[in-house]
């Protein structure tokens, strides 16, 4: 964002901007614009650090009307005819400060927002709004505070009415920048103390009017380079407005330093609103006891003991053995006792420039605790097995009769080969018996009449006939679905079921209409050993007529002497061998048969097993893998790989 667009396009000072303008500055940029004001002198000039000389030198540094584009710093409010109120208490700022835009130091938060964004996407069609708001409300946030460097850190003063935050808040800045007194409650504002120039994009996002920034007093702190310091309203505030102040405030900053006093530590409404709620924010948590110059002897030891039962009942953890965690400690604000070492603290920990990532990471830790019940299910894997992937085409042929038609094709065989194969007179007497069923021999030919009767292998040319157990297929979808989400989360499981569900209908339609297609005008092939042994048995046949009328002649006398045992042989020949042959077609077509059966039985599975995996399996199977992209995303961001 340029210099313009920050200050709503007033370039004459930044203390008529409105409080709302949300900008931010390049790193050196209000330097550059305050030599280019002055003259046009080059933009690239090293500015001298202001710890290196007097105030005098440090300020007559800055270029003549560079004072305003400093707003919200008193020290050079002066220079450019600011109110006095608004003028610092100890000395000039670090106007030379290049802060560097310092991004994540760890490198791991940056993948894990990646996966918590791509799990929110994946998720808002399975998920309600209202339970992805916390993982939004978080990428947002950490968007905002990503445009803004992370060498900075800003750290809240909390506490209580009357704790003393604000002398604390004083005594850390080197300078009465705070009103601290008796009256309840003293601070009505945030007030920041910056040891930077380049934080007006950060205290812009949290909101604080340029009136209410201040300088630390001088001679400053170098250690402190970076540190945004927030005294927050008491949170226990009766006036309105001033507690919702600081819950939003505390969403925001980095780290937070909560003051008690030895009074009231034990507060339920600080332990069980705030600190209890910091669990998972330890390392970014400073607990201060202040106030321990009013207590005699070993009473400080003994409360900050007890502080720190307290504080491991809330399972905030402590830092204690070098392990991280929230720091605690006491000293009182009045008389200094303790101050430097918070102060070494804050220095450290704003030189690691790791308190925001802290603190980002923690909010996703926190988000992802949270979605765990809609992601991880303790139940086991979860999944589509082929064991239940088998089992549901299983049902489906079952219930569009494979098997029953595997048989009836099996018999069919069977029937056709006696057909092929028999005597001339059993197919006379086969014949007859088939005139004798409804009448309709005359109108069957012979091609259907070799065609077994398959259920649904007859095409109707309106509609085609339901042959599909309807009540079957229900009971293998509503099984399937069961199998497939068990081990899945609530939501998932749900999804899983609707696309099992919507697949599922007009399924024993589509089963129906597959085994028709399959079986319709399919006429099975006639071994040639058929046709041999059909014209072998007419051969028998013939030769029996031939030694029927050899013996009528014989008999007759009209071959004359002519031995009669010879057509008697062939007559009684004939009839042995040909049922012998029938019969031995009858046993050689039992294996062809049992082939031939389960191949229309396979054919037949096929097509419901298609069917259901083209509406069933496939839906279900899709759901299962987002799912399964959903968890690997989850796994990322809850920082498990």
């Amino acid at each position: 964002m340029t210099a313009t667009e920050g200050n709503g396009g007033n370039e004459n000072g930044g203390g008529d901007r409105a409080a709302g303008d949300r900008h931010t500055w390049d790193d050196g940029l209000i330097a550059r614009r305050a030599h280019w004001r002055a003259g046009g002198r080059a933009a690239s000039r090293p500015a001298r650090a202001v710890d290196e000389g007097p105030v005098e030198e440090a300020v007559s540094d800055i270029p003549h009307g560079a004072a305003g584009f400093f707003p919200g710093f008193p020290g050079l409010s002066g220079l450019s005819g600011e109110e006095p109120g608004r003028r610092s208490f100890g000395g000039p700022p670090y106007a030379v400060y290049q802060a560097g835009v310092r991004s994540f130091t760890t490198g791991t938060l940056r993948p894990r927002l990646e996966a918590l964004r791509q799990l929110v996407g994946l998720s808002r069609s399975r998920l309600e709004g209202r339970t992805l708001a916390g993982a939004a409300r978080v990428l947002d946030e950490a968007d905002a505070r990503g445009r803004h460097p992370y060498g900075h850190t800003v750290v809240a003063v909390a506490g209580a009415t009357g704790s003393g935050k604000s002398t604390l808040f004083n005594a850390l800045a080197g300078a009465p920048l705070s009103e601290a007194g008796i009256r309840r409650p003293t601070t009505a504002t945030p007030l920041a103390c910056a040891w930077t120039d380049h934080a007006d994009g950060l205290l812009d996002r949290l909101g604080i009017p340029a009136v209410d920034r201040r300088n630390p007093g001088y001679p400053y702190d170098p250690a402190l380079r970076g540190l945004v310091l927030l005294d927050l309203p008491d949170h226990d505030s009766a006036v309105p407005g001033h507690r919702e102040r600081v819950d939003r405030l505390l969403g925001l900053v980095d780290a937070v330093v909560w003051v008690v006093d030895p009074e009231k530590y034990a507060d339920a409404v600080l332990h069980e609103r705030y600190l209890r709620p910091l669990a998972g924010y330890a390392e970014v948590t400073f607990v201060v006891l202040n106030q321990v110059d009013r207590l005699p002897g070993e009473a400080a030891d003994q409360v900050l003991d007890d502080l720190r039962r307290l504080l491991d009942e809330d399972g905030l953890a402590l830092g204690e053995h070098g392990e991280p965690g929230a720091a605690v400690l006491a000293l009182s604000a009045l008389t200094g006792e303790g101050v430097g070492e918070l102060r070494e603290m804050l220095g450290r920990l704003t030189a690691e420039s790791g308190a925001a990532e802290r603190r980002l990471s923690a909010d996703v830790d926190g988000t992802m605790t949270r979605l765990r019940p809609q992601y991880v299910a303790d139940s086991g894997p979860a999944g589509l097995t082929e064991r239940a992937r088998a089992e549901f085409e299983d049902r489906l042929a079952e219930a569009a009769g494979a098997g029953a038609a595997g048989k009836a094709a099996e018999r069919a065989w069977l029937r056709d080969a006696e057909w092929a194969c028999g005597t001339p007179w059993g197919r006379l007497r086969g014949r007859k018996g088939r005139a004798g069923s409804a009448g309709t021999l005359a109108s069957r030919t012979p091609a259907a009449a070799e065609r077994p009767e398959i259920p649904g292998a007859r095409a109707r040319t309106v509609a085609v006939e339901e042959v599909t157990a309807r009540p079957v297929v229900e009971e293998a979808v509503r099984t399937l679905g069961d199998e497939a989400t068990a081990g899945l989360p609530g939501p998932w499981a749900q999804a899983v079921r609707e696309a099992a569900g919507w697949g599922g209908r007009g399924l024993a339609e589509a089963v129906d209409e597959a085994v028709a297609a399959v079986t319709a005008h399919r006429r099975p092939i006639r071994p040639v050993w058929w046709s041999m042994v059909a014209a072998a048995q007419v051969t028998l046949l013939l030769l029996q007529v031939v030694g029927v009328l050899w013996l009528l002649g014989a008999v007759a006398g009209v071959f004359g002497g002519a031995a009669w045992w010879m057509p008697v042989l062939l007559v009684m020949g004939g009839a042995a061998v040909g049922p012998a042959l029938a019969w031995g077609s009858r046993v050689a077509a039992r294996g062809p048969a049992r082939r031939h059966g389960r191949s229309v039985e396979g054919r037949l599975r096929e097509a419901a097993a298609e069917c259901g995996r083209g509406r069933v399996l496939e839906p279900v199977a899709a759901e299962l893998a987002r799912y399964g992209e959903v968890r690997a995303q989850y796994v990322i961001a809850a920082g498990g790989g």
